[in-house]
């Protein structure tokens, strides 16, 4: 067959899979189909390889060409045939709108109707009736993406704004992937639903598709649509709309939204009629990504015109091998979200950009809090240990944890790295969390009573296991204070653990190992402590993420009651996380040898290369030389067949020879062709692949595997090397007041706040809100990005002990206490309002003492004076119209109670209580 023949005996099956009836000219019958394609259709420019015909009326062309061909310049001849349509053919349009290049493998569309039109990859036609209500809109999207009108901004965050702002302006120069890159904890969901509403109700997407990667994220985004409250129409987004979140293999035609996990998705494309909802549970961080995957096929029950927008959550995660294809598929505008973008999730989206948050202007801003790194190092933690021989250890069967006990008969000495793998150190683990227990309310949270909500990560399952014994131990607290939430958590749901640890007093601790290690939201998260090493520097900040959110002050105190604010969270270092190097690479890399559990996900989610499979045939072949009789039996009452059976399936799978003769049964031939082959191929990864699509099969596989024992070293004891604030905490601190002081210097001659403070005598320093705001706003932008938070920190940091309380972060008078402070004009840094309450004590003291007595009224009209200096740092007559004091009366009744001494009393209390 000539490669020409090839490509459109390819082509026919594309475009009937989308749903045209494909002719030859010869043998043309228009009535046959609502849509038809016709073969070799003569046009004033020659013959069009195929004239697409909808309801008897031509709408578009394709131009094959065989593999190989670089289609950018055959456009040209599309542009002939589509504007030389002879007079007697009827067309819903002329020229036609409609044109297509393609060689089977490749394929290009565009649309004369758009703006600018440009021909765009797709993976394969679009189905008749989809052309035609493109062919019938008085503006096509791309055009209603240019007009949107101007964005309400009120409730929305700046960079939320800026993020919406930009991306539409990437819509609207039709862009087709854009990137938002913004802070863990700044809103990405949020803006996206925003953004969303706006190109359903205004651009009119039929259809927007949002992927996420873990089904508690799904479940996270259907709760900010549910909760979504409309800008214009102030009804919530699921009064006017359907939104789906996918817990079926079937899409509602009526949704508006739908979200699913990129999992789920795939499995439907492979036309699975079901998915485990399990395997959506795990994030795609923790499966394995480096086998070549399965190529996907088009399928007709989701045609590719299905979603004019793609909102991918966690990009990062999602654009590799497997999951590519799946982002791939659809013609439509794809949109990244991701706090941390590395360099390929940026080559992906080809270099757009569109916003770019960083957690440190998140911080400046005040949407995310910061963190200090305090570090517990211990001698076995950094060294291991040796038992010498003669000591009895304990060994613990991983699987039923059953112990028994064994004297050494030699000298067993462990690395660190095996240590709570193949060693248990119950001491280790017992000094770290002890050792944080003491440090808890002395250092890291000083005057707290209250455990902070603190996260754990843990090695595996049955590390976090070992820490939640202990510290319920060590803490001397019942079960409710800490509890496990991993994917093997039994009992309750790990759905149900993370929202009370979100929204209730206990637990107080909760243990994972990365379950709850992206994307969860946990507002009240104090302390996040990492007892295991991570070297994926984008999970290690995503990781990290989990402590940066913000939380009012009330819903803050509703679960951890002696808390004020949250203006930092604590990283507590207890493995080197901090120290070590990370690597700048994909998040789904893996080295080429996984392990079993992820094999066995592997190959339960499509990925069935020859390498996997004939990796898990020599896996199970390793188990099944070590497999107890009862073991064998058990398995093969649910496998149903032997379990060597199982792996010679597998085996024959990627067996060249068995291949050809499954190809020659089939389909009855001698000489079976590569396509027939492929087909044989197919079925026999199928049948050999069936048994782990049951996720109890995989588990009894993995429990028997995981037969063997750990050592427990109960003769070890573990000291502390070092505890305290990392060191580089303080070098970070210096260089935030470095740049503080050379700020005041730059621009002490510029900027209002800082003329009065070095030009004024004191009694004459009036500063005024304006100038202070001028000031705080030049602070937060480049070079600097400081905000009053991060400084404050940075002086706690180096001189603890001239730094009282803690400045709350929305305060933005506290600037005034910082710069006195680093003038050197003040000896101590307080918060401004504790300034401004001793110097009204004192004020009033002198008063009393020259024989003035105010009365209850003048007192209560005092104080709420005295509030709005520390807030605004003066009062005029003006102010006494508005909240709180027209709530008593305003003026008239200021007025009232102290007569002709009002002014001059307010500007006196502005002098003394702001000077």
């Amino acid at each position: 067959m000539k490669p020409e023949e090839k490509a459109r005996q390819q082509i026919d099956l594309m475009l009937e899979a989308a749903g045209w009836n494909v002719q030859d000219y010869r043998d043309i019958n228009l009535g046959a189909s609502f849509g038809v394609a016709v073969r070799e259709f003569p046009v004033g420019a020659g013959f069009a390889d195929y004239l697409l015909f909808i309801d008897r009326k031509a709408v578009g062309v394709v131009e094959a060409k065989h593999e190989g061909v670089t289609l950018s310049g055959v456009s040209e001849q599309t542009q002939a045939y589509r504007t030389s349509m002879p007079a007697a053919v009827p067309t819903l349009f002329r020229p036609l709108p409609f044109a297509y290049e393609s060689s089977g493998v490749e394929t290009f569309f565009r649309s004369e109707q758009d703006p600018e039109p440009r021909s765009r990859r797709v993976f394969g036609f679009h189905r008749p009736e989809t052309l035609r209500s493109w062919a019938k809109e008085e503006s096509p999207l791309r055009r209603r993406l240019q007009q949107m009108p101007p964005l309400i901004v009120r409730g929305l965050r700046d960079c939320q704004v800026e993020a919406i702002t930009n991306l539409e302006v990437s819509f609207a120069g039709d862009h087709p992937r854009s990137l938002i890159q913004m802070a863990t904890g700044s809103g990405k969901t949020f803006t996206s639903v925003s953004f969303a509403y706006r190109l359903i109700k205004h651009a009119h997407a039929r259809r927007v598709l949002f992927l996420v990667d873990r089904s508690n994220l799904g479940r996270q985004t259907l709760k900010e649509f549910q909760q979504y409250v409309t800008p214009d129409d102030g009804r919530k987004f699921t009064d006017l709309y359907n939104v789906q979140h996918l817990t079926k293999n079937t899409i509602d035609p009526v949704s508006r939204v739908c979200i699913t996990t990129i999992q789920r998705l795939f499995s439907m494309f492979k036309g699975d009629e079901v998915f485990e909802e399990e395997n959506e549970e795990q994030s795609l961080f923790d499966m394995p990504g480096d086998q070549q995957p399965i190529p996907i096929s088009y399928n007709s029950k989701i045609p590719i015109e299905m979603f004019d927008f793609v909102i991918t959550d966690e990009c990062h995660r999602s654009i590799y091998n497997l999951w590519r294809q799946v982002l791939e598929y659809f013609d439509a505008s794809l949109v990244g979200l991701t706090a941390t973008p590395s360099k390929q999730t940026i080559g992906f989206f080809h270099n757009n950009l569109v916003m770019e948050y960083s957690h440190e202007r998140a911080v400046a801003d005040g949407v995310n809090v910061g963190y200090e790194v305090y570090r517990i190092k211990t001698r076995i933690t950094d060294e291991g240990s040796e038992i010498e021989k003669g000591f009895w250890v304990g060994k613990r069967d991983k699987l039923s944890r059953k112990e028994r006990w064994e004297m050494l008969d030699e000298d067993f000495t462990y690395t660190p790295t095996q240590i709570d793998r193949a060693v248990v150190v119950p001491d280790q683990i017992r000094t770290v969390i002890r050792t944080f227990r003491d440090a808890l309310f002395t250092e890291i949270f000083p005057g707290r009573t209250e455990v902070p909500k603190t996260l754990i990560f843990a090695k595996d399952d049955a590390h976090a296991e070992e820490i939640v014994h202990i510290i319920r131990e060590e803490f001397g607290k019942g079960n409710e204070f800490c509890k496990k939430i991993t994917y093997r958590t039994t009992g309750e749901k790990p759905e149900n653990l993370i929202k009370s640890f979100c929204n209730s007093y206990h637990p107080r601790i909760a243990v994972t190992v990365d379950m709850i290690a992206t994307g969860t939201d946990i507002k009240p998260l104090e302390c996040v402590m990492f007892m295991r090493d991570v070297r994926s520097r984008t999970y290690f900040d995503q990781m990290k993420g989990r402590g940066t959110r913000t939380i009012s002050d009330t819903d803050l105190q509703s679960v951890t009651p002696d808390a004020e604010h949250k203006t930092h969270f604590i990283l507590i270092d207890a493995v080197g996380v901090c120290e070590s190097p990370k690597l700048e690479v994909r998040p789904l890399e893996r080295k080429r040898t996984v392990s079993f559990e992820k094999l066995l996900q592997q190959v339960a989610t499509g990925i069935r290369d020859d390498d996997t499979l004939t990796s898990l045939a020599g896996r199970i072949a390793r188990i099944d030389r070590e497999m107890t009789s009862p073991d064998r039996a058990d398995l093969e009452k649910v496998t149903k067949v032997p379990i060597r059976r199982i792996i010679n399936r597998l085996m024959d799978a990627t067996d060249p020879d068995v291949q050809d003769q499954k190809a020659r049964e089939i389909f009855a031939v001698d000489s079976p062709t590569s396509r027939q082959v492929t087909e044989a191929t197919e079925v026999l990864t199928t049948e050999a692949c069936r048994p782990f699509d049951d996720p109890a099969i995989r588990r009894m596989l993995e429990d028997i595997r995981r037969k063997n024992e750990q050592v427990i070293d109960r003769v070890s004891i573990d000291e502390v090397v070092f505890s305290g604030f990392d060191i580089h905490a303080k070098e970070k601190a210096q260089a935030v007041v470095s740049t503080f002081t050379t700020f005041i210097e730059t621009n002490k001659d510029e900027l209002e706040a800082l003329r009065i403070l070095y030009s004024q005598p004191y009694g004459r320093r009036h500063l005024t809100y304006e100038a202070i705001k001028e000031l705080a706003n030049r602070i937060e932008q480049p070079p600097y990005l400081l905000s009053t938070d991060i400084l404050w920190k940075a002086y706690a940091q180096l001189e603890a002990s001239k730094v009282h309380g803690a400045g709350p972060q929305k305060l933005l008078t506290n600037i005034v206490s910082l710069l006195r402070f680093a003038i050197g004009e003040e000896p101590v840094l307080e918060p401004f309002d504790t300034h401004v309450h001793d110097e009204f004590k004192r004020w009033v003291s002198e008063q009393e003492g020259t024989g003035k007595k105010f009365t209850p009224e003048e007192c209560r009209w005092l104080v709420m004076i005295r509030d709005h200096i520390a807030a605004s740092l003066s009062i005029d007559m003006e102010d006494l119209d508005n909240h709180p004091f027209s709530d008593r009366g305003g003026r008239m009744k200021a007025w009232e109670v102290f007569g002709e001494r009002l002014e001059p009393l307010m500007l006196e209390l502005s002098e003394v209580l702001a000077g």
